[in-house]
């Protein structure tokens, strides 16, 4: 199905459920590629025109993500630039490199399991991690943490917050809401470079796009004001196990 056949009823339902999941991902610091390119897939949406709407969605919300979260001061500027300095080109490289899809989407989608399943269980028996102590990211973790992600999400062709985040609280190197702050900042940059390169190649894009646009913009400015104000801590690790637990199954079984 094109982009350019879609009825009305269609463009509007797709608003509704853009909004619903930018709801969710802006709540923890992501910008929800990953489920609008779900959603698009199952609906057989052209290719071609998935990937950079999927990606001006993700900069629109995580755009205003990093404006939130940098009002409130959750994001560590220090490290933010030397995570996206050090991904940036290591995900270029990762993103020449070309796997068998029977390779690689195991190997993200075994990831993704376990980072999920290691939170759950961090939530269940070590609720320490859920402090809202300030705590501080390494200068080598940052390298090790930002080249690692920036490659495989460069290899994998998925955003890095999703793999960003676990690493932070696992490592104890963010609470929950610097990890999120982190998280939307990383994920801001790479969607535009990500976008920047899709566009090269792209004559025009749907005139509805707009309207999608503005839908996951009032699902962010929902969702951010839960994952600053409103909903718990451990709620939001919960929240972000089953994300990165969605993800794993579409990967592992789709």
């Amino acid at each position: 199905m094109g982009f350019r056949i879609l009825s009305v009823e269609l463009v509007g339902f797709l608003a509704i459920a853009l909004f619903a999941i930018a709801i969710l991902f802006s709540s923890i610091g992501h910008g929800g590629a990953s489920g609008y390119i779900a959603i698009f897939a199952i609906l057989g949406l052209e290719p071609e025109f998935i990937r950079p709407i999927a990606l001006i969605l993700n900069v629109v919300v995580a755009g205003f993500g990093t404006y939130k979260f940098a009002k409130a001061g959750y994001i560590n500027w220090r490290a933010a630039a030397i995570l996206i300095g050090v991904s940036a080109p290591l995900s270029f490289l990762g993103g020449t490199i070309h796997l068998p899809a029977e390779i690689y989407r195991p190997i993200l989608g075994a990831l993704l399991l376990l980072s999920a399943l290691y939170l759950i269980w961090k939530n269940l028996y070590e609720p320490q991690i859920l402090s809202s102590e300030t705590l501080r990211v390494p200068f080598i973790g940052s390298l090790s943490a930002g080249g690692t992600i920036g490659f495989l999400s460069g290899l994998t062709g998925i955003g890095g917050g999703v793999l960003l985040s676990p690493v932070l609280i696992l490592f104890k190197w963010a609470n929950v809401r610097q990890t999120a702050g982190l998280a939307v900042c990383f994920v801001l940059a790479n969607s535009m470079a990500g976008l920047a390169g899709n566009l090269v190649t792209m004559n025009k894009l749907p005139a509805f796009a707009g309207v999608w646009a503005v839908a996951v913009l009032l699902g962010a400015l929902v969702g951010t004001k839960l994952g600053l104000k409103i909903v718990p801590i451990p709620i939001l690790v919960w929240l972000l196990s089953l994300v990165i637990l969605v993800a794993a199954f579409k990967f592992l079984v789709l």
